[in-house]
């Protein structure tokens, strides 16, 4: 894409803006005129700023596979953090060896903003950027670094769950159902109700928009300021099946223990309502509840196909995420007994 020629917000994926427009440099930028273009090239190319990436790797302690580069915003220009800085922000280059890799940042940022915009999920903001060879990458602000540099304590499920690689092996992070995390948010969050609505939603998110990476790490607790802990703000929202043929969920017990499955999976052979409306029973919300969160699932269709064709996915991948997306969305009208 040629940069000049953007007339769609990288951050709000709105029209008419050819960068960051006003309510994105809000949210993200406090307010500041940041640039879409970084001071610097991408990682791969050689210079100064490739001796900078590296040292960086050597200081971040985000979990995860994927290269996260931590970078500071000093007025309204990004630069590398000293040593003793913290970076108040991540940046997610395209990683390696994934089928249509170059898509990843776009694919985050969309399935982000689809998740605040459209279902009022609280998410970590980002935006994309771009790099000074025209080569975009994913940025997000980071929640646990305090406006003062301090940091909140932040615990993934992972941790909570007390599953590491030497105890559990390399598998360590999908050996769990999503019903035991809810009982861990009981365990750990004294107004659980609230947080526990949170996460039924997030987890019906990543089922209709096929995200088959949602694992323990990707699920975490925050520090208030008050010392109690509430369901920190979703990240690492993608749909991975344009990248990958994983399966509609990633832990390995499913939504239950044992994974455990209404009848009605039995004879359609994938999650639909009855599955989804249990899972909301079985971790403790009330009927009134799960109805009115599994119909705003159902909804806003029009709504997200425009932010599809709005984002910086290719022709191809927007048709499948679409593809994708509205073919989950009929499960979340099926039942045992037929279409609801």
């Amino acid at each position: 894409m040629n940069l000049v020629e953007l007339n769609i917000c990288p951050g709000t994926l709105k029209a008419g803006f050819n960068s960051y427009s006003p309510a994105c440099r809000r949210k993200l930028f406090m307010g500041r005129s940041v640039s879409h273009v970084l001071p610097f090239l991408s990682p791969g190319n050689e210079g100064d700023d490739q001796l900078k990436f590296l040292e960086n790797r050597k200081r971040i302690s985000i979990s995860g596979v994927q290269e996260k580069i931590t970078i500071f915003l000093e007025k309204n220009k990004f630069r590398f953090p000293t040593e003793n800085e913290s970076g108040q922000y991540i940046l997610k280059p395209i990683p390696r060896d994934l089928l249509n890799v170059s898509q990843v940042p776009a694919n985050e940022h969309l399935t982000m903003q689809i998740a605040e915009q459209v279902f009022e999920i609280k998410t970590a903001p980002n935006a994309l950027i771009f790099f000074k060879d025209n080569i975009p990458a994913y940025i997000t602000k980071r929640f646990d670094i305090r406006d003062d540099g301090s940091r909140n304590r932040i615990e993934d499920f992972a941790s909570l769950a007390q599953k590491t690689e030497e105890n559990e092996g390399k598998d360590f992070k999908y050996n769990f159902s999503y019903l035991e995390i809810a009982e861990l948010i009981k365990k750990y969050v004294p107004a659980y109700m609230p947080e526990l609505e949170r996460f039924y939603s997030l987890v019906l998110f990543n089922y209709l928009f096929s995200n088959g990476d949602a694992h323990l790490k990707n699920f975490s607790l925050l520090e208030t300021s008050s010392g109690d802990f509430l369901l920190a703000p979703a990240y690492d929202l993608v749909c991975t099946r344009i990248h990958i043929d994983d399966g509609d969920v990633a832990l390995n017990e499913g939504l239950y223990e044992n994974d455990f499955k209404h009848p009605s999976y039995a004879k359609l052979g994938f999650y639909a309502y009855d599955d989804l409306y249990d899972f909301g029973l079985k971790i403790g919300l009330i009927e009134s509840r799960i109805q009115k969160i599994l119909f705003s699932f159902s909804i806003n269709q029009e709504m997200v196909v425009t932010m599809i064709n709005n984002s910086f996915l290719n022709i191809e991948c927007k048709e499948k995420y679409k593809t994708l997306y509205l073919n989950k969305l009929r499960c979340f009208k099926l039942s045992e007994s037929g279409r609801i």
